[in-house]
């Protein structure tokens, strides 16, 4: 059986991992092509090209994995709150509404993260 210490590692390294190939990927577009994640609505509301929208979006996820990589306790949070806006947006502009519930599920997930990293409980585990 798993003991804490494991699930925070597990959580710490998917949610450290993930949002950095996601964030690389929005220069590549090998999974995905991100820009059709983005409903009509939100492309108009951009100040720059939606390519470019995406690859900020890129940096800012890239970032926020290294955050959780080195600060898991800051980082789980970054990313939970991160997730819940993305399923915001997918759920206002009415597409894609399965990967806003997974998005919403994984932010449960950075959230337990985050949870499993504080210095009290780690101090109780350690």
């Amino acid at each position: 059986m798993a003991d804490t210490k494991q699930v925070q590692n597990v959580l710490r390294l998917t949610f450290g991992i993930i949002p950095i190939v996601a964030g690389l990927d929005k220069f590549t577009n090998l999974l995905t092509h991100w820009v059709n994640y983005l409903g009509m609505g939100t492309r108009a509301l951009l100040p720059l090209d939606p390519l470019v929208f995406m690859k900020v979006v890129g940096i800012i996820e890239i970032v926020a994995g290294i955050i959780v990589l080195i600060r898991p306790r800051v980082g789980g949070y970054i990313v939970m709150v991160w997730l819940i806006c993305i399923a915001i947006q997918l759920i206002f502009n009415g597409h894609y509404l399965d990967v806003a519930v997974r998005d919403l599920v994984m932010a449960v997930g950075a959230f337990a993260l985050a949870s499993l990293s504080k210095p009290s409980l780690q101090a109780s585990l350690g």
